[in-house]
């Protein structure tokens, strides 16, 4: 090392590790992952729409779960979990988990919120769910640490606390016990990194230990063509995951059609309810 170089040394987060072993036990599963782009331009009109009327921002992320909790419950062969090796458990309920970074007694945390029943749940209902996990009440105010995250996160430090082999077993179980999966851990993941793209056209690729992962990239304005016209459009970078154990390439073009013409038709949008 030269006097020229500077570096600094910085405790590693524990929680972490336990990221770390989420993204190792996604990789044990077989994936085929998908790479759609979805123009979202009629969607993001809608919303837009919706904040110069009423001054609140429709959660995109919300969107999003709204559409795949209607696709999910018309293909529920593509959230279907292998137990043994001869049956595949499939769940009428949609539980999607998501995480949620916000601030727990000075230090900001992720809590992982699952959507739970998001087939049955309106636009409404889930953005709300989702604005109450971030903490806001409007876009002013901050609403209080709940008793649900706060325990959230005490179980998230025991976890962590716990010595690896334990958790190790933790893991299995969420290999091998669809009933455990389903209700620790949801069987639909969406993870959101758009805005680090800054505008650019990206995917985000990450493994997940849930059946089916979903994962958000980037929103890049760039010409598209609509009726036969050249027009600036909006399109939405996203990867899906499909665990290929239990689903096949044609279940999942039919899933990923489906999904894209709820996402460019604003699904939801045009019926959300402004809050009373």
């Amino acid at each position: 090392m030269t006097k020229t170089d500077s570096y600094s040394v910085e405790p590693f987060p524990r929680f972490r590790e336990i990221i770390i072993e989420s993204v190792e036990a996604g990789k044990r599963m077989n994936h085929v992952i998908a790479l759609p782009i979805y123009d979202v331009t009629k969607a993001r009109e809608l919303i837009r729409k919706h904040k110069e009327k009423t001054k609140e921002t429709i959660s995109f992320t919300a969107f999003i779960i709204h559409c795949l909790g209607k696709v999910v419950s018309e293909n529920k062969q593509i959230h279907g979990i292998r137990k043994g090796k001869r049956k595949v458990i499939v769940f009428d309920d949609v539980n999607i988990r998501l995480n949620i970074e916000r601030e727990l007694d000075g230090v900001k945390t992720a809590v992982m919120l699952i959507v739970r029943k998001a087939n049955e749940k309106s636009l409404r209902e889930i953005h709300d769910e989702i604005r109450r996990a971030q903490g806001k009440k409007d876009n002013t105010k901050m609403e209080p640490v709940t008793k649900k995250q706060k325990k959230s996160r005490n179980n998230q430090n025991l976890l962590i606390s716990l010595p690896k082999f334990i958790r190790r077993i933790i893991w299995w179980k969420l290999k091998y016990d669809p009933f455990f999966i389903q209700k620790n851990m949801g069987t639909v993941g969406v993870t959101t990194l758009g805005t680090m793209f800054k505008g650019r056209g990206g995917y985000a690729i990450t493994a997940s230990p849930q059946t089916l992962s979903v994962s958000l990239g980037a929103i890049e304005k760039r010409p598209g063509v609509v009726n036969e016209k050249i027009e600036i459009r909006e399109y939405l970078y996203a990867s899906v995951m499909f665990n290929h154990d239990v689903v096949d390439g044609a279940p999942a073009a039919r899933f990923l059609t489906k999904l894209g013409d709820l996402i460019e038709e604003g699904y939801g949008l045009t019926s959300f309810e402004a809050k009373k």
